[in-house]
């Protein structure tokens, strides 16, 4: 068995227009949904064993609030092909650097994280898998579990959406 943990970067901070979207921080709330939903991933045992993190440091910093919580840092890959990947770059890197880890966690954006965990879930509780559809917000947590041996065997509808948990849920 192995588990799939999707994160939406937090919510970022607009206000300064001279910034490129790569270089976008992390506003006050979205320090605040990291940081809750680093709360939630201990209460609930799903530290990861491996954490795939986009460049941008609106992700980065979501990244570093998640270990502020979390205390003990996994291994990371801070690989440039997350910046706002599609779903089909997702699985190539989740097959390519999954390796032995049980639990997977990628750090991304959308719309391509909502997407690839679309295709990814091939059943789940219908209530979370409806919200899913509709919208993946910022410093969201898709957690996808899958009945495979190694990520290699990861493809679409082969997942089971376990949960997806939204920042308004656990403040």
């Amino acid at each position: 068995m192995k588990t799939l943990l999707l994160m939406r970067h937090a919510k970022s901070d607009w206000s300064n227009a001279d910034l490129g979207d790569r270089e976008r921080p992390l506003n006050a709330r979205g320090v605040k949904a990291a940081a809750a939903m680093a709360r939630h991933i201990r209460a609930n045992d799903l530290r990861p064993d491996l954490i795939l993190c986009s460049p941008a440091l609106r992700a980065e910093q979501t990244l570093a609030a998640l270990f502020a919580e979390l205390g003990s840092e996994p291994e990371v890959l801070h690989e440039e092909k997350l910046y706002l990947a599609g779903p089909a770059t997702l699985l190539s890197l989740l097959r390519a650097h999954g390796g032995s880890a049980e639990r997977v966690m990628v750090i991304g954006h959308n719309p391509g994280l909502q997407n690839f965990a679309l295709d990814l879930v091939g059943k789940g509780k219908e209530e979370d898998w409806g919200e899913l559809g509709i919208k993946f917000p910022t410093a969201a947590l898709a957690v996808i579990t899958f009945d495979i041996d190694s990520w290699a065997e990861a493809a679409p509808r082969r997942g089971s959406l376990a949960s997806f948990v939204r920042p308004r849920q656990l403040v």
